[in-house]
């Protein structure tokens, strides 16, 4: 709403300005300031802005708010490729599956910009949020978006995979309802229903994927605190992935699990 960046907002130097100019007015933002009170609407949904890696991106409720913690998933992937030289470096294709807001998708593209990123969503408001920050960054020669769940809209990329990374729904059904008044409320329950113990997408992603990767491929999903050990034990129970790690969060806890494609 005031054009400040995230840098700005962590070193405080706004304050040093005479004036804020804001793109809404005064009673605009005091009747958006009474739903963030009353209603636990997050900040980032009454500004419509996201401040993620490099980026600024636009959210709605129509898509999950991308974390910070989320911003090691590109960072993971990036040098889980240059440990793999068997990958090659011509005719990549990446794959962000749940791309939300494009956050992953984008944070690839940047990344990799010799490669062409793939990103599904089941959520075509999802999509349309995705694609306006794709344009918005001029990154949307690099990415393609599709409908569907998971990898059916992909078939034609079977065997041809770089790299799958993906943030996918993985909070207990059960534990819903004890979130923060902020997500259980507000943040689409697509994103965050993983099931019973929430591994039902986790489980799969493990399965489905061989598939689509190349040999040597690279497997990276964010998952909850206390599932490491489980998604650890599905890999290796699958047989086809090689060489499995665990990477932890900002506040250590292991966040991330990578495999790659025997």
């Amino acid at each position: 709403m005031t054009g400040l960046d995230s840098l700005s907002l962590r070193l405080g130097t706004f304050q040093n300005r005479a004036q804020l100019p804001s793109h809404k007015s005064l009673s605009e933002l005091k009747q958006l300031w009474q739903q963030r009170l009353q209603k636990h609407l997050p900040v980032q949904y009454l500004a419509e802005t996201v401040f993620w890696r490099r980026f600024q991106l636009k959210v709605t409720p129509a898509v999950l708010i991308p974390r910070p913690e989320t911003e090691l998933i590109i960072d993971i992937a990036q040098e889980a490729y240059l440990q793999n030289n068997s990958i090659g470096e011509l005719n990549q294709h990446w794959v962000d599956l749940g791309t939300g807001s494009g956050a992953i998708a984008l944070g690839l593209a940047d990344s990799f910009p010799q490669a062409l990123v793939h990103a599904v969503d089941l959520s075509q408001d999802a999509l349309d949020i995705a694609s306006e920050n794709a344009v918005n960054l001029e990154l949307e020669q690099n990415i393609r978006f599709y409908r569907g769940s998971w990898w059916s809209p992909l078939e034609f990329l079977k065997g041809q995979v770089t790299g799958m990374v993906s943030n996918p729904p993985y909070i207990p059904t059960s534990q819903l309802q004890h979130l923060q008044p902020e997500v259980a409320q507000h943040e689409p329950r697509l994103a965050l229903d993983g099931g019973g113990d929430g591994l039902n997408d986790i489980r799969y992603l493990i399965d489905i994927t061989p598939q689509y990767l190349v040999s040597g491929g690279i497997w990276l999903i964010e998952m909850m605190a206390g599932q490491a050990s489980t998604v650890v034990k599905l890999l290796e129970q699958q047989g086809e992935y090689y060489d499995v790690k665990l990477f932890c969060d900002l506040n250590q806890i292991e966040r991330f699990a990578l495999a790659y494609r025997r």
